[in-house]
């Protein structure tokens, strides 16, 4: 990835000023950065304990199937076995989920996917725990799967609650209106696993009062322990979740399959228990990204304005319902895209079947909708004769439009602006402008290709996503800011999962109070709840808590001066760890301010309610909404179907840059995961069967498949709403990169590319 990118910066008054040493606006590096790098930071599969014993989890080798019986003899009878425990040693609520509680600790009649625990063993060694597991005997009756999510519907329910877990009928404006011009589509979108750089990891240490302390790298601790208490019986005073280093997170460590055995096994032994999963069990043991099949209708006038748009969407939820729910709502809401549609009729449904488990991942719902409706807007272009760029600004969404949803949008939404800076940025060179060996052929630098046969596609993608929970979550942070001896401390819970939240928490405070050195407490669920890392809802409702807290410790530190002086706090500022007054009478330093007093003061953030969906899909939903343009270019192999991506220009909006080279990394990441999605990153199933679960069989991009990337602008418009007017930044551009892709690669070979991530057949061009 390239690091000559334009970022655009704060607007100065003078052009030559120097950037912030510290405090927002600064590219303040993150705390923990040195210690990653030099291997020396301590991630959960690092954890130990005197007396630890060894975890292991036995999981079903089938999709669908009824448990006859379960012996566990043999495996506790083997030297070193301390326990084995099944559904029948669960203590309290034997089923876990976020919002729907249908996810078994183990399997007890029935397994519903491949990979679903049945039982955990705990032993003195991870060789012997892994033995012990294999060697007990499961008697399955192996059942038909149900595995593809449009036969769900008529199929025998798999689970009590039925298969159906949602449907959104959304509906706006008048069903009989027709478009002159109508294009038509029918999507499918593959199952992207979250892939952490590290497995699943923990440790559960019991306690002297019965109770359980877990170490794990989790992204949403006081979830966690609220559904771990529940399934161990105890109050949740007695269950602590200590969250260790997270090795970055999507949405994988949101799941506590993991945890929830650990725990049990440290309450059943009274020692320490440790589980390090393989890759194969991280694989068969989180959410992916929901496999969705999308058919569309889009209706436009003789210029390409459109008038309608029709949509079924189907998400595949595999066996439970997880976070289906709410990807579902992101799903149909965003399902026409960041573009004016006067009539929209959309309906979306997400089915349980017996593949594996889909959740949380980012941009979950936006990313699948963006592909089709990007899709359509090529295919409207091509049947106008227009220019795919030209058709997309004709229709784009603003400030004070209104969703298919019925909420206006008020935040900023410079949607047309960011789609014309990427389409003026310059197109890279042409390979013939070049020698031969100094570029790469689609498939690498041994692909078997011909120059001849290589195509260039130059493709554009619009994507939206919305900020923080949605339909009515209550979101809400408490965090809290002490300052002593010239040292700042920042208490909250929420989690730094590698989006920043850490060095953004420093740099507040020292906005804030002046003071260059803050630390960032290590989080637990002993502090007040502070909600799940997702949806940039730190930088938000953490954010603003920490901002609160500070302001607050600022009055406290300023009040005495003012009076003493007679004036306002409001006429003092705080630069450098310096107090002085507009009059230049009051100087003195924060530390002679302090005269060796601690203050401190907590606060809370929340922001302004929202609604559910109606039966009609009508609701203020989102709390905000955040935009993107990319303009993908592509060099396509027309005879292997192989693909390079070359160049990706991004342009977003970002509401202010609260740390220049932060941003710029997260939307680099983005982009790449986005690129993944678009080429090779498919868990493949068959008849429910995870194939290769491993990162041999699942292809990941590296960086040789990593394109210069190209952040030609970011647009400052704050959202007033917001604290510091920041919006989220890393979701969106992973939800428009897949489609700008697919649209570049349909310009190189004239061929439709319905299918993410896209096949090498689909990218041979017809002779």
């Amino acid at each position: 990835m390239s690091n000559d990118a334009a970022i655009a910066a704060p607007a100065v008054d003078d052009p030559e000023q120097e950037p912030p040493a510290h405090g927002l606006g600064a590219s303040l590096p993150q705390a923990d950065a040195r210690a990653k790098t030099e291997g020396t930071f301590p991630y959960a599969s690092d954890l130990w304990a005197e007396g630890l014993l060894w975890a292991a989890i036995l999981r079903s080798p089938h999709p669908h199937a009824r448990i006859v019986s379960v012996d566990t003899s043999a495996a506790a009878e083997m030297p070193g076995v301390r326990a084995v425990v099944t559904h029948a040693d669960v203590p309290g609520d034997t089923a876990y989920g976020r919002g729907v509680a249908d996810r078994p600790v183990f399997a007890s009649d029935v397994v519903r996917h491949h990979g679903e625990a049945i039982a955990a063993v705990a032993a003195d060694h991870p060789d012997t725990a892994r033995l012990a597991a294999a060697a007990i005997t499961v008697e399955y009756e192996v059942l038909e799967p149900v595995t593809d999510p449009e036969k769900a519907f008529a199929a025998e329910p798999l689970h009590p609650d039925g298969n159906l877990i949602r449907h959104i009928p959304l509906s706006y404006g008048d069903p009989e209106v027709n478009g002159e011009v109508v294009v038509e589509g029918l999507y499918r979108i593959g199952r992207q696993d979250p892939a952490p750089i590290g497995a699943e990891a923990g440790l559960a240490v019991p306690r002297p009062d019965g109770g359980v302390e877990l170490y794990t790298a989790s992204t949403d601790p006081h979830t966690d322990r609220d559904l771990a208490a529940a399934c161990f019986g105890l109050d949740k005073e007695r269950v602590k979740v200590v969250v260790t280093g997270v090795p970055g997170a999507t949405g994988d460590r949101e799941d506590p399959g993991f945890q929830i055995p650990l725990g049990l096994l440290a309450l059943r032994t009274g020692c320490p228990v440790k589980l390090a999963a393989t890759r194969e069990e991280s694989f068969l043991g989180h959410a992916h990204r929901h496999p969705t099949l999308l058919r569309y209708r889009h209706h436009a006038d003789a210029d390409g304005k459109l008038l309608k748009v029709e949509a079924q969407i189907l998400l595949d939820a595999g066996a439970y319902a997880d976070a289906s729910s709410e990807s579902l709502a992101a799903a149909v809401a965003f399902a026409c895209g960041p573009y004016v549609v006067p009539h929209a009729f959309i309906e979306g449904w997400a089915v349980r079947t017996n593949n594996p488990p889909s959740g949380h991942v980012r941009g979950e719902g936006a990313l699948q909708v963006c592909a089709a409706y990007e899709a359509q807007m090529d295919k409207l272009a091509a049947k106008l004769g227009q220019d795919p760029a030209d058709i997309r600004l004709r229709n784009v969404l603003a400030t004070g439009d209104i969703l298919p949803t019925g909420q206006t949008v008020t935040c900023p939404a410079p949607v047309a602006e960011l789609l014309q800076a990427v389409r003026d940025f310059p197109l890279p060179p042409l390979p013939k402008d070049t020698p031969e060996e100094a570029w790469l052929l689609p498939g690498g630098p041994e692909g078997a290709g011909e120059p001849g046969a290589v195509r260039r596609g130059v493709g554009y993608a619009l994507g939206m996503v919305h900020m923080l929970g949605a339909e009515g979550t209550d979101e809400v942070s408490t965090a809290t800011v002490k300052v002593h001896d010239g040292v700042a401390t920042v208490i909250c819970a929420a989690v730094e999962t590698g989006q920043g939240f850490s060095t953004l928490a420093r740099q507040i405070v020292q906005e804030t109070l002046g003071i260059e050195e803050v630390h960032v407490a290590s989080v637990d669920t002993d502090q007040p709840p502070a909600g799940p890392a997702a949806h940039g809802r730190h930088t938000w409702v953490s954010g603003g808590a920490v901002e609160r807290a500070a302001k607050m410790v600022r009055t406290q530190l300023l009040q005495p001066l003012a009076h003493k002086f007679g004036m306002s706090t409001e006429l003092l500022q705080i630069t450098d760890g310096k107090i002085t007054s507009y009059d230049g009478v009051l100087s003195t330093t924060v530390t002679e301010a302090m005269d060796g007093k601690e203050l401190w003061a907590t606060a809370q953030c929340r922001p302004h309610p929202t609604e559910p969906l109606d039966d009609h899909g009508q609701g203020d939903a989102f709390v905000g909404l955040a935009f993107c343009a990319i303009r993908a270019v592509v060099d396509v192999d027309i005879e292997l179907g192989s693909v390079r991506v070359v160049e990706m220009a991004v342009a977003q909006d970002v509401g202010r840059i609260l740390n220049p080279a932060q941003l710029a990394t997260r939307i680099e990441a983005g982009v790449t995961q986005g690129i993944g999605a678009a080429l090779t990153e498919n868990l493949r199933t068959a008849r429910g069967l995870v194939r290769h679960p491993d990162l041999t069989g699942y292809a990941l991009p590296t960086a040789l498949d990593a394109p210069d990337i190209r952040i030609v602008k970011l647009v400052e418009e704050r959202d007033v709403v917001a604290p510091f007017g920041a919006k989220a930044a890393s979701a969106v551009p992973v939800v428009t990169s897949p489609a700008a892709v697919a649209s570049a690669v349909r310009a190189a070979t004239g061929r439709p590319v319905n299918r993410l991530p896209i096949r090498p057949q689909a990218a041979v061009a017809t002779p």
